[in-house]
């Protein structure tokens, strides 16, 4: 057999090949039928095993075919790629579970960085058993003309579970989680930006320059903290977890954000701490793109983000009781805050269900109508059941699943109450109005001193004993509290707040309790929370706080879920969970770099990315326990969402014990 009755050699001569067929593929012909992503050339490679003891390999040309259904429909089926997508979901099932299957679909990889060698692996889908496993590889590895290591690279959770249990001499593996902690360039933000560059060494160095910082100010540093001010662009030089405050904040901001290991070495070598630059990052990429360039003129004006205000909704301030977070709706933000409506809102979908948690499924995804099949097969139903039969099972599912602790809801008014109960501190709140307004250097002093008199000042005691009364009544025989924020000026459109208000973890007794409720208020007058909300039109005058006192619940692990793939957002399939073994806010905060997983919430399944910083993957119940929390926030995600194209993600806290999967807060996740 050959390529089309021609040799290896003669497909640059005739870009119109097929594939080379059934014979041995060099590495230039590889290279010259490869495709290319994010810089790796690749081959789509089929086995047939019409022939179980010869099998025919082919290794396509990309720029021919798109898919391997594409070359399949034309070249086996004698149907178009049209026909066949029809059928889509018959053929996947046909090339990706079936035992029996005589097609077995993957990619050859070529890994360009260090160490060079080929990967070959499947789709995430693909339920391929060990024996199965061992033949592709076999089959796919001899006919590879090439001096190069040619690795085993599981797709799934199931996949590296037969390359850890097979001897390596039968069956070389490269892991995901080895390739990602060698990568050198990670997207995190795509954007470009131009503006000042800013490289700190250490966070002392960033300390002492912080005042030093301005808008148009591109930052590079190990790890970037979260109190960072609005910047133009940000580059972490180690990795970190796209779901830290700080990755959230600039996705927020729309500006360009990378991991770029390594970039120190060309900022000394081209000495461009201190100059203008111009930095590109784009996820298909292979590197960040940054040239110096001449200051821009755009930096002699107001940034455009600055002349378009955030709207926010007028609050309301005076006697609004203080509410368990059960009785709460989404509608209730204005009284009690974003996080306290979102939780009262998922409490009550637990509670009555809705028709709109199937509304990400019931979407059209061509060339399938929508995926409802899918959902069937996931909650173990026949796949042509009816819209209403899957609608009761995914509330079922979510009740079955998900649980919420126990909380109270401090209102505005209660903070409106106790601001007001002391002259001082109103003295001093129109002082902060009269600096924000003159733009004075005072400013973040006289914060610094609104939230000291925040703190002393003791609650009035007919406050003190109505909050004592609540949480005996509710939350009786907790003996260890979370003590939350909860703001009208958060989670909206063009300011996410992720990371700049007082959440407080471990709180006892009940005078700490009414120690944390103030630092939680104070939080709301913090120089950075006052200048990033002067910065898109939000004053202070406008802005409340209110208070969730929930339980704590012990957690095994816990972490971040968000209900998209940050790395591909053209992922419709996957979620992207972190998580820790120790903290949720190690985490968030970047303090930890977690175990990073993929989902896939509509064939399911799921894969590891990272295992951060620890010294091998979670036990395969708690990836089990992980793949329910992975689609209980796609169906979270329809219900919240604020639009009917259902395709607005959710960012999602959460921890897992001996009892279940608790939501702790959820909002949205910027796009």
């Amino acid at each position: 057999m050959s390529v089309e009755t021609q040799s290896p050699a003669a497909v640059a001569e005739d870009s119109g090949v097929r594939a080379v067929i059934g014979e041995r593929l060099s590495l230039e012909a590889f290279l010259q039928i490869s495709g290319n992503l994010a810089g790796y050339p690749f081959v789509k490679v089929i086995v047939d095993r019409a022939n179980r003891e010869v099998p025919v390999v082919h290794f396509i040309n990309n720029a021919r075919y798109k898919f391997h259904s594409d070359y399949i429909a034309e070249n086996f089926l004698g149907v178009t790629p049209e026909d066949l997508d029809s059928r889509i979901d018959e053929f996947n099932r046909s090339v990706y579970l079936d035992p029996s299957r005589r097609f077995m679909l993957g990619v050859i990889a070529y890994q360009l960085k260090g160490e060079r060698f080929f990967t070959l692996e499947t789709v995430e889908i693909d339920n391929m058993d060990q024996e199965m496993v061992l033949y592709f590889y076999r089959a796919v590895k001899n006919h590879l003309d090439m001096e190069l290591a040619v690795l085993f690279k599981p797709a799934n959770h199931i996949q590296e579970a037969i390359a850890t249990s097979t001897d390596p001499a039968q069956l070389p593996r490269v892991y995901a989680r080895e390739l990602f902690a060698s990568e050198d360039f990670v997207a995190l933000n795509p954007g470009t930006a131009r503006g000042r560059l800013r490289a700190f060494r250490s966070e002392a160095e960033y300390r002492k320059a912080w005042h030093t910082l301005d808008w148009y100010d591109i930052i590079v540093m190990d790890r970037v903290p979260e109190d960072i001010p609005r910047l133009s662009g940000i580059i972490n030089v180690q990795h970190t977890t796209p779901l830290s405050h700080t990755n959230v904040l600039a996705s927020g901001w729309q500006v360009p954000n990378a991991i770029q290991l390594g970039i120190w070495n060309r900022i000394d070598r081209e000495q461009l701490d201190g100059k203008w630059v111009s930095y590109s990052v784009e996820l298909t990429g292979t590197g960040i793109d940054l040239l110096a360039i001449a200051r821009p003129e755009e930096v002699n004006t107001r940034p455009a983000w600055s002349v378009h205000n955030v709207k926010i909704e007028a609050p309301e301030t005076v006697n609004t009781p203080i509410a368990v977070l059960d009785s709460l709706r989404m509608s209730d933000r204005y009284r009690y805050g974003t996080k306290a409506a979102n939780i009262g809102e998922l409490r009550y979908l637990l509670d009555r269900g809705s028709e709109r948690l199937l509304g990400f499924y019931k979407i059209r995804r061509p060339p399938r109508s929508n995926l409802l099949p899918h959902v069937a097969k996931l909650f173990g139903l026949p796949e042509n059941s009816e819209p209403a039969s899957l609608s009761r099972a995914a509330w079922d599912f979510l009740k079955a699943n998900v649980q919420i602790p126990r909380g109270i809801a401090l209102p505005f008014s209660i903070q409106q109450e106790f601001l007001e109960s002391s002259p001082r501190i109103q003295q001093m709140v129109g002082r902060l109005k009269m600096a924000i307004e003159l733009n004075a250097k005072e400013v973040d002093s006289i914060c610094l001193n609104l939230q000291n008199m925040i703190r002393a000042t003791r609650i009035p005691e007919r406050l003190r004993d109505t909050i004592d009364a609540q949480i005996a009544s509710h939350l009786a025989g907790v003996s260890s509290f979370v003590v939350r924020s909860s703001s009208n000026a958060e989670d909206l459109d063009g300011f996410s707040a992720a990371g700049i208000y007082e959440s407080i973890n471990h709180v006892t007794t009940s005078e700490n309790v009414f120690q944390s409720i103030k630092e939680v208020w104070a939080s709301l007058l913090s120089p950075r929370s006052v200048r990033l909300r002067n910065e898109v039109g939000i004053s202070t005058d406008d802005s409340y706080m209110g208070v969730i006192v929930q339980e704590e619940v012990p957690a095994g692990i816990g972490g971040v879920m968000v209900t998209r793939n940050p790395m591909n957002r053209a992922d419709f399939r996957n979620v992207y969970v972190n998580v820790s073994a120790k903290s949720v806010a190690d985490v968030v905060q970047g303090l930890e770099l977690p175990y990073q997983y993929l989902f896939n919430t509509v064939e399911g399944g799921g894969r590891t990315i990272s295992i951060g910083n620890a010294e091998s993957d979670l036990s395969t119940e708690q990836k089990k326990m992980l793949q329910k929390l992975a689609i209980s926030g796609r169906l979270l995600q329809s219900h919240f969402s604020p639009d009917y194209t259902f395709t607005s993600p959710l960012d999602i806290e959460w921890l897992v014990n001996s009892e279940g999967i608790f939501i702790l807060q959820l909002r949205p996740y910027s796009k």
